[in-house]
């Protein structure tokens, strides 16, 4: 509907659509209105000036937060193949007046917790996604698809009648109107009343001599013929709190989450594309992947592009598209650029069809509220923010510390790395940790981009990590995650990230993810949590894990593991093991449970020889294995039988790490079941063992080398009567008391027993 002609120029747009930004650029440039309105919150209009400055790049977004309560937030994000963007700098060129007329922010962030999302639909209601109706009803089945071929493959040098694409795309919407209402969207009419009355507002001043840029699901509403009394009906006695407004820059991976004006968009990165190329975006395009690649170190030339415009093309044909889309073209790229294989695809597809392209905000913008509530707790804490890097130690058991801690923690969580922990200098324990700050000038950048999960240091960290627990595809992911809860005290985020942990765990036959998980959750329960997350949860988290644990390790340690996936679970055995003594205080069975487990890992043959010499040992540390039996386990491990690389990683997971050397010095029957192996390993096989003996043996102590040395050189007859049960040389056939009585006040002294 042109201005003047019984109304005001209706322009219904997709947001963040390229072909709607370039049809209402056209249209306006035909039109010439007097005055632009665009879908939006009139708080902003203060802050529209600033789209014209130099420092403004898109995506960016306006955000309004309650002033009283910053939790509760809503963000505007727009692009620079937005519609409403466009329109906003085609107005900003021309001085001509440009305003948001959308229900104020206001009210929307005072309306209940389910109705705060602009196009939000009450609880269980139906939304109808007017999109996939019409993709449907032409025979669609993506509505991307069908988007592409009616409005992006339109042109892309000029629009052709702009006018006619807006008023069919209106028909089209008014006919979903009649059939489906507002849609499950009971809030528009609301929204819409207000628009109508912002409308009036500007019809007297400039007549019809106006445009209106906003959703097309809008168009008929606000073409209606409605009375000013029925929609004051609709907006008296809305809630209403204080806010305020602000720019912050937004990412194009951040728009192809829905939100804000609730068009989230798949491919931000591709529409973009076509957007600003001038002509021949499809060529184009694939010669920008082609650069992509080649930057990668893949073997792509102009001669792969040339083909992968022809494929695209005859794909495009054999559907019955104008053009190729985004499909065709990505399946051009694996066949021609990517050999067919997906892992350099999906590179393509998370570098130019999504992106990480970050706006800019100029700075005379306010401050982002997430900035402002950091700046706060920086003075509040006396943590200030210096470009020179200096260590912090803590100790988490006074409440300063504690709380410098868990702010550090939260914003690496954010991905702000203004503190990053060191090795601790001054103890051990969970009680302390140390920190390496320096504030670099890219972190304000980071505060700002983190402002889309929140407007607080804690409210952002929580949804940040309730979004990294859904959207984590492994389980190691989760456990990490958890972890970082706990350091970061965030209570309110933990259960989301459990729930993620548990479904992930009870899918998931990586017991190696649980395995990481247990022993920091167990440090907190045995030391107590000194950042306050409630004990209780983490005891039942804990349980699970360990039963877990104990249920899939044994199948995992026999699943035909290498040389490096035997180390990484042997490692993981030692951990565990700890973990298991720090919660059996909380869980008297667990223990049992556990040496049920290395008893079975330590006599399966399939399991390999690192793994069950491992458990031999810490069965043998706990006294749950006697000497005789680790003997015989020794024997059975280092046999003709078995091959010399399992037996050389038996003797490194049993005789290796704290107190092995020390354990062969005292236990001679073991070290000549050791000796009797060592000389009868065939002269090649010695060459492939010996870097695994040297990693063992060179880790003891010098002293406890030098003994070794002497035992090894007695003869085979003496060891083996010390085996026996005689006196080897230089010793005293029994034992004396009086000596040995001797050593125990100091003994006792250094074990702190009184």
């Amino acid at each position: 509907m042109s201005p003047g002609a019984g109304g005001p120029l209706l322009l219904g747009v997709r947001h963040h659509g390229p072909g709607s930004a370039r049809a209402v650029r056209a249209a306006l440039d035909r039109v010439r209105p007097r005055a632009v309105l665009i879908e939006g919150p009139p708080e902003g209009d203060a802050l529209l000036a600033l789209a014209a400055e130099p420092g403004m790049r898109p995506p960016v977004a306006l955000l309004a937060h309650a002033a009283d309560d910053p939790a509760r937030a809503a963000f505007w994000p727009l692009a620079a193949f937005s519609p409403e963007w466009v329109a906003i700098r085609w107005a900003q060129a021309r001085d001509v007046p440009v305003r948001f007329i959308d229900l104020p922010a206001a009210h929307a962030l005072a309306a209940p917790a389910e109705e705060e999302e602009p196009d939000a639909g009450g609880p269980g209601a139906l939304r109808v996604d007017p999109l996939a109706v019409l993709a449907e009803t032409a025979g669609y089945e993506d509505p991307e698809d069908w988007w592409e071929d009616v409005v992006e493959h339109r042109g892309t040098g000029g629009v052709r009648d702009p006018l006619a694409a807006f008023e069919a795309l209106g028909e089209a919407m008014a006919a979903l109107r009649e059939t489906y209402g507002d849609g499950g969207r009971p809030r528009d009419l609301v929204r819409e009343a207000y628009m109508r009355q912002r409308m009036r507002a500007a019809r007297r001043e400039f007549g019809d001599d106006h445009a209106v840029v906003c959703g097309a699901w809008h168009v008929p509403a606000l073409r209606a013929r409605t009375t000013v009394a029925a929609d004051r009906a609709l907006l008296a006695g809305l809630p209403k709190v204080k806010v305020e407004t602000t720019w912050v820059p937004w990412t194009h991976r951040r728009l192809a989450r829905a939100g804000g004006y609730g068009a989230g968009i798949t491919s931000p990165g591709w529409y973009a594309h076509l957007f600003a190329a001038p002509d021949r975006p499809v060529e184009r395009w694939l010669t920008k992947v082609a650069g992509l690649l080649r930057e990668e170190d893949r073997q792509v030339s102009p001669a792969h592009v040339i083909e992968a415009v022809r494929l695209a093309g005859t794909l495009a044909a054999l559907r019955g598209r104008p053009l190729p889309g985004l499909a065709e073209t990505l399946e051009a790229v694996r066949a021609v650029m990517c050999d067919g294989s997906g892992i350099p695809l999906a590179l393509v597809e998370d570098r130019l069809v999504i992106g990480d392209v970050l706006g800019e905000v100029p700075d005379a913008a306010p401050v982002v509220p997430l900035q402002r509530d950091l700046t706060r707790r920086q003075r509040s804490l006396r943590l200030k923010a210096e470009a020179r890097r200096r260590d912090l130690e803590l100790d988490l058991r006074k409440d300063s510390d504690a709380a410098k801690s868990l702010l550090l923690h939260r914003l690496r969580l954010l991905g702000i790395d203004w503190g990053v922990p060191t090795a601790t200098r001054s103890g051990t324990g969970t009680f302390r940790e140390t920190w390496r700050l320096c504030w670099e000038p890219e972190l304000s950048v980071r505060v700002a981009e983190a402002g889309i999960w929140g407007t607080t240091v804690l409210g952002a960290a929580t949804a940040k990590a309730e979004a990294d627990a859904a959207a984590a595809g492994e389980l190691g992911e989760v456990t990490a995650l958890a972890e970082r809860c706990l350091l970061a005290g965030l209570s309110q985020a933990l259960p989301a990230v459990l729930r993620a942990l548990a479904d992930r765990a009870a899918l998931d036959t990586d017991v190696a993810g649980l395995a990481r998980a247990l022993p920091a959750l167990a440090r907190s329960l045995r030391y107590g949590d000194v950042r306050g997350t409630d004990a209780a949860a983490l005891g039942t988290v804990a349980a699970g894990l360990a039963e877990r644990i104990c249920v899939a390790l044994p199948p995992a340690c026999t699943a035909g593991l290498d040389a490096d996936g035997a180390a990484e679970l042997r490692g993981h055995v030692d951990g565990v093991h700890g973990a298991v003594g720090l919660l059996a205080d909380t869980d008297p069975g667990l223990r049992e449970r556990w040496s049920a487990v290395l008893r079975a890992l330590a006599g399966r043959e399939s399991v390999p020889g690192g793994i069950r010499g491992r458990a031999a040992r810490l069965l043998l540390d706990d006294g749950r294995l006697p000497a005789g039996e680790a003997a015989r386990l020794m024997g059975l491990a280092l046999s003709p039988a078995a091959s010399p690389a399992d037996a050389a990683g038996w003797i490194e997971g049993f005789a290796g790490g704290p107190g092995g050397g020390t354990l062969l010095v005292h236990d001679e029957r073991l070290l000549g079941l050791i000796d009797a192996w060592l000389v009868s390993v065939p002269e090649g096989a010695f060459v492939d063992v010996l870097p695994l003996l040297r990693r063992t043996f060179g880790a003891y102590e010098a002293g406890v080398k030098r003994t070794l040395g002497e035992l090894a050189r007695r003869a085979p007859g003496a060891r083996a009567a010390s085996a026996a049960g005689a006196a080897p040389a230089g010793f005293a056939p029994e034992l004396d008391p009086a000596r040995a009585d001797a050593v125990v006040d100091l003994a006792r002294l250094l074990l702190g027993v009184a």
